[in-house]
């Protein structure tokens, strides 16, 4: 009997102890009561509290945490209706305050994140809506933050996942989108046609001007060009002064026989004429060509007579 009494005692000794002892998870805080009073915060891993003295009144969990915001229905400040939805990162950092300053810390922050969000989106317009998500986020964070400091919790990050505004306006900013479009399509157009106008009139500038610029050139060559051949013919006309006063009437026969001649050979070579008559008598062509010899036979009788290998040369005379 004394055994079993024994055996018995043992076991509730057991028994207390191990309900005295609280193992805590990592990423966990367990809040300690003391007859229903907070007394302190059992920290991760091995924890011993007398059992009926002391109980775990809240399992905190310690680790980032995300709610999900349902989509709702919000009324812009321009009144135009659009339903969105979000998500929001929180982190509890005093877990007796997350325990025991708020009922029901999930509720609360999905209520107040739901709140806000109604009042930041409401007071902005549509196209502020759709084009300031950071601005929402940011103006979020802070109002939300700044409400949770008292529960202890630390909102990390506030996400506005989706913003769909009605079908309507939807269409409408997409016809808007496109005028906005085709627009700077046209202004695009234009600007190349101006350029392509500007680019064309330049080049037909620099084309007239390259122009001149070859008529100046070539009118300044040709001027030289006379200039060289009034030179040459002022030198021809010196030489042929200098022969006539020299050697007297035959040299001026041998100059107008030559142009004579050279007129003469223009006329038959003309492609225009097949038969050509000259009003020349005999006796002026007679003349001229009797000029010519004269002035052949002066030159012959200033150089000595050699007798050639082959044979004797003999000057004809007339």
């Amino acid at each position: 009997m004394g055994l079993t009494i024994a055996a018995l005692a043992l076991l509730l000794v057991l028994f207390y102890l191990m309900s005295s002892i609280k193992i805590v998870r990592q990423g966990y805080q367990y809040t300690i009561e003391h007859f229903g009073r907070y007394t302190t915060t059992a920290a991760p891993g091995f924890n011993f509290y007398p059992a009926f003295f002391y109980r775990v009144g809240r399992k905190v969990n310690m680790m980032e945490q995300v709610i999900d915001i349902p989509g709702q229905e919000i009324i812009t400040k321009d009144n135009a209706m659009i339903s969105t939805d979000g998500v929001v990162f929180f982190q509890v950092l005093d877990a007796p305050k997350a325990a025991y300053e708020v009922s029901d810390l999930y509720v609360a922050l999905l209520n107040l994140v739901t709140t806000n969000l109604r009042t930041v989106m409401g007071a902005m317009d549509l196209d502020e809506t759709l084009s300031k998500r950071d601005e929402i986020n940011a103006r979020l964070l802070n109002v939300v933050d700044h409400a949770t400091t008292p529960w202890g919790v630390k909102i990390t990050r506030v996400e506005i996942k989706d913003i769909r505004p009605p079908r309507d306006i939807v269409d409408a900013m997409a016809r808007q989108m496109k005028a906005e479009r085709e627009k700077r399509a046209n202004i695009l157009e234009a600007e190349g046609s101006r350029a392509s106008e500007i680019l064309r009139a330049e080049g037909q500038k620099q084309a007239r001007i390259l122009e001149a610029e070859g008529r100046r050139e070539s009118a300044y060559r040709d001027s030289e060009a006379r200039e060289r051949a009034a030179e040459a013919e002022a030198k021809a006309t010196l030489v042929v002064s200098e022969a006539i006063a020299a050697g007297g009437t035959q040299a001026i026969n041998y100059f107008v026989a030559q142009k004579y001649v050279e007129a003469i050979g223009k006329f038959a070579t003309s492609p225009n004429a097949k038969t050509i008559l000259f009003p020349v008598e005999a006796t002026q062509l007679i003349g001229t060509l009797g000029g010519i010899g004269e002035l052949a036979k002066e030159a012959l009788a200033s150089t000595p007579e050699k007798a050639n290998r082959t044979g004797n040369v003999t000057v004809p005379r007339t």
